[in-house]
C-alpha cells in the first residue's frame, strides 16, 4: 500500500514539475515577444501553480485507478506504459506547439490550431524546413524524456512480484479507502469547494499580458477550449447579409455630437458601482416601492437619474462586460469566459488608463469566477482587491464572500486614501443581494426584499460618508445594476424586468437632472467618455445618450434563449426556441424583432471575428 501511495505522490509531483519547467522554457523561448525579469519568472510560477495543481490531477486519475486494480490483480506493464506514452505525446505536443505558436498568435494554445490540419501546406508556408525539423526533433526528444520519467517513477509498483494484501478483508479495506479518497481528487480537479471552478482566468495577475499568458497551463488551455458550453457564440444566421447591414444602419452611432453637459469637470475621479441584481421593480420610480430602497429613491432626486435605462443581460458575467466594454450580451454565451476574445475588447478602464487614470477593481467574492480576473486585467484594471484580500472571518460573512457593508467600507477607504494629484477610476461589484439572501439585517420579512434593503442601507451610508470628504467635490459616482431580476410575477417577458436605475452622483455632477432618453447598459462607456471629451469609437455597440447624434432610442436585452426589444413603438419579446414572438406590445413587433435579430447576428459576427485580420488570418 505504501509503495502505491508514494507512486501516486511522485507521479503527481512529476506532472506539476513538468508544467512548471515548461513555463520557464516558454518564457525563455519567447523573450523577444515579451520582456520579463527573474522575479517575473517566480511570479509566473507562483500564480500559475493553482492551475497546474488542478490540471495535474486529471492525469493522476488513470494511475489512481491502476493502483486500485493492483490491489486485486496484476496490472499488465503495457497498460501503464501505454498510458505514459499517451501522456508524453500529449504534453510534448502541447509544450512545443504552445511555445512555438505564441510568437505568431500572441495567445495561449487552444483548439484553434486544429483548423490548420485541413490545410497543412498553408500552415507551414510561413516557416522554414529547418524551423520544422528542429521542432520535430525537440518534440521526439521531449516525448522520450517525459516517457522515461514516468516509467522511472513507476518502477516496480505494478510488477507481478509487487506486494499485495494477502487477505480478502485487507483488499476490501484498501479499496474502500481509495473510494473514500475519490472526492478529494474531484474537488482538486474542480479547483476547490467555492462557487468558481478551475479556469484559465484564475492565473491572470498582471497588466503585462505576456506574464499572464506565461502563467496559463497550455494543456488545460487546449483541453478547456473544446468545452461545448455557453462560452461559445453561435452565428445566429437569421437573415441575409444585405438585409442585416440595412437594418443595422444608424442603430449604433459611435461619435458624440455636441453632447449635452452633465458634469462640472472633464476629468473627475470616477466610481462605478454595479449593484448586484438591483432591478428597478424594487425602487419607487420604476416599481412603486417606497419601502425596499428608500435611500436610492431619495438619491435619484439629487443627481442625474436615467429614468428609461435597461439592462442588456441577465447574469453578472454578461452584465459586467456590457457595462465596462459596451459590448452586447448573448442568450447562452458568456464572452467573459473567452480570454482569446476579451483581449480585443475595449474597456472604460483601458481608455482612461490612456488618459493617465489609475484603475482599481473591488469585489468581495471570488474574482476567478467566470474568468472575471482575466477580463478585468485585460480591459485595463491595474489593481484588483477581492475576497482573498480579507481576513478568514470576513470571507465567511456571506455565501458568496465578503458582505457589502465591509466592501463598501474598503471602497471608501481607497477613495479617501488616493493621491489628490492623480486621476482615479474605481470599479466595484456588490454581492449580498443575491441568493441565498444572507444579510445581517432583518427589517423586511421577505428575504429577497430584505437583501435589497440591506444593500440600500450600505449604499446610503457610503454616500453619506463620501459627502463629508474633500474628495467628493471632484468625484463622479455612477450607480447601476449588473442586471435585473425575476421576482413575483415580473419575469423575463415582463416589460419592467430589465428596467433598472442608473444614477450619477457626486460633486462632479453639474446639477440634479432626469434624463428621459431610452437607452441601454451598454451605452455607459460612450455616454461617460462623451462627457469627458474622449474618443469612444472603439465601443461599437455603445451610444452617447446625451449626443445630438442619438437619433433612434431603443433598448435590447437577451436572456437564456430570447431577445427583448423596445423603442417608441412599444415592447416585444422573441423566443429563440419557439422561433416566434411571444410578447407583442408594439405597433410594429415584426420590424422591432427583426432589428433585434439583426443586432444579435451582428454582435455574433463581430465577436467571432475578433482575433482575425481582414484577410481572415489570425492576428
Amino acid at each position: 500500500m505504501r509503495r502505491r501511495v508514494f507512486y501516486l505522490l511522485k507521479c503527481y509531483v512529476l506532472t506539476v514539475l513538468l508544467f512548471m519547467v515548461a513555463k520557464v522554457v516558454f518564457m525563455l523561448c519567447n523573450r523577444s515577444v515579451g520582456t520579463f525579469s527573474l522575479s517575473d519568472v517566480k511570479d509566473v510560477l507562483w500564480h500559475g501553480l493553482s492551475l497546474d495543481l488542478s490540471t495535474a490531477l486529471y492525469f493522476l486519475v488513470v494511475p489512481f485507478l491502476l493502483c486500485v486494480v493492483a490491489v486485486w490483480t496484476h496490472v499488465p506493464r503495457w497498460l501503464s506504459r501505454g498510458y505514459y506514452g499517451l501522456v508524453a505525446v500529449m504534453f510534448a505536443l502541447a509544450f512545443v506547439a504552445d511555445t512555438s505558436l505564441y510568437a505568431f498568435w500572441k495567445y495561449k494554445l487552444d483548439s484553434t490550431c486544429l483548423q490548420f490540419l485541413d490545410t497543412p501546406t498553408e500552415a507551414m508556408a510561413s516557416v522554414s524546413a529547418v524551423y520544422l525539423l528542429v521542432r520535430l526533433l525537440v518534440l521526439a526528444a521531449l516525448v522520450l524524456v517525459i516517457y522515461q520519467c514516468y516509467c522511472a517513477v513507476e518502477r516496480g509498483v505494478f510488477d507481478h512480484r509487487a506486494e499485495r494484501p494477502a487477505s480478502i478483508s485487507a483488499r476490501v479495506g484498501e479499496t474502500l479507502l481509495c473510494v473514500a479518497l475519490t472526492p478529494l481528487l474531484v474537488v482538486g480537479i474542480r479547483g476547490g469547494l467555492g462557487e468558481s471552478t478551475t479556469n484559465v482566468g484564475q492565473v491572470y495577475y498582471s497588466q503585462n499580458q505576456f506574464l499572464n499568458h506565461s502563467a496559463v497551463n497550455p494543456v488545460f488551455s487546449f483541453l478547456s477550449s473544446f468545452e461545448k458550453t455557453a462560452s461559445e457564440v453561435p452565428d445566429y444566421p437569421f437573415m441575409a447579409e444585405t438585409e442585416r447591414a440595412r437594418l443595422m444602419q444608424g442603430l449604433y452611432p459611435t461619435e458624440s455630437v455636441a453632447p449635452d453637459t452633465l458634469l462640472r469637470t472633464r476629468r473627475p475621479n470616477i466610481v462605478v458601482v454595479l449593484l448586484e441584481s438591483c432591478g428597478g421593480i424594487f425602487t419607487e420610480q420604476i416599481g412603486g416601492r417606497k419601502d425596499v430602497m428608500p435611500r436610492l429613491n431619495a438619491l435619484t432626486r439629487e443627481g442625474v437619474y436615467f429614468s428609461n435605462f435597461y439592462a442588456n443581460s441577465y447574469r453578472t458575467d454578461r452584465g459586467t462586460l456590457c457595462t465596462w466594454s459596451g459590448y452586447l450580451s448573448f442568450p447562452r454565451s458568456s464572452v467573459m469566459k473567452m480570454p482569446a476574445k476579451t483581449r480585443f475588447l475595449p474597456g472604460i478602464a483601458k481608455t482612461l488608463q490612456g488618459e493617465g487614470y489609475h484603475t482599481y477593481y473591488l469585489y468581495g467574492g471570488d474574482i476567478n469566477f467566470t474568468n472575471m480576473r482575466s477580463y478585468l486585467v485585460t480591459t485595463g484594471f491595474g489593481q484588483l482587491h477581492w475576497k482573498n484580500d480579507y481576513t478568514a472571518a470576513e470571507q465567511q460573512t456571506a455565501k458568496w464572500g465578503v458582505r457589502d457593508d465591509i466592501t463598501f467600507q474598503t471602497l471608501y477607504d481607497q477613495i479617501v486614501q488616493a493621491k489628490d494629484t492623480d486621476h482615479h477610476l474605481w470599479g466595484y461589484s456588490t454581492l449580498s443581494s443575491h441568493e441565498p439572501w444572507d444579510v445581517p439585517t432583518h427589517r423586511l420579512a421577505d428575504p429577497i426584499l430584505n437583501a435589497f434593503n440591506y444593500l440600500d442601507e450600505c449604499l446610503g451610508r457610503f454616500i453619506d460618508q463620501l459627502r463629508k470628504t474633500p474628495q467628493w467635490d471632484n468625484l463622479l459616482v455612477v450607480l447601476l445594476p449588473d442586471h435585473g431580476i425575476s421576482y413575483g410575477d415580473v419575469g423575463e417577458e415582463h416589460p419592467e424586468h430589465d428596467h433598472v436605475p442608473m444614477l450619477w452622483l457626486g460633486g462632479a455632477v453639474k446639477e440634479p437632472r432626469r434624463v428621459e432618453q431610452l437607452c441601454n447598459q451598454t451605452d455607459l462607456p460612450a455616454t461617460l467618455l462623451g462627457q469627458m471629451g474622449i474618443d469612444h469609437r472603439d465601443f461599437i455597440f455603445s451610444r452617447d445618450v446625451m449626443s445630438k447624434g442619438y437619433a433612434y432610442p431603443f433598448a435590447v436585452h437577451t436572456y437564456n434563449n430570447g431577445i427583448t426589444m423596445r423603442d417608441s413603438t412599444g415592447f416585444a419579446v422573441f423566443d429563440l426556441n419557439a422561433n416566434r414572438i411571444v410578447v407583442d406590445e408594439s405597433t410594429d413587433s415584426e420590424l422591432l424583432i427583426k432589428k433585434g435579430k439583426a443586432i444579435l447576428q451582428t454582435a455574433a459576427k463581430e465577436i467571432n471575428g475578433l482575433g482575425y485580420g481582414k484577410d481572415g488570418e489570425l492576428e
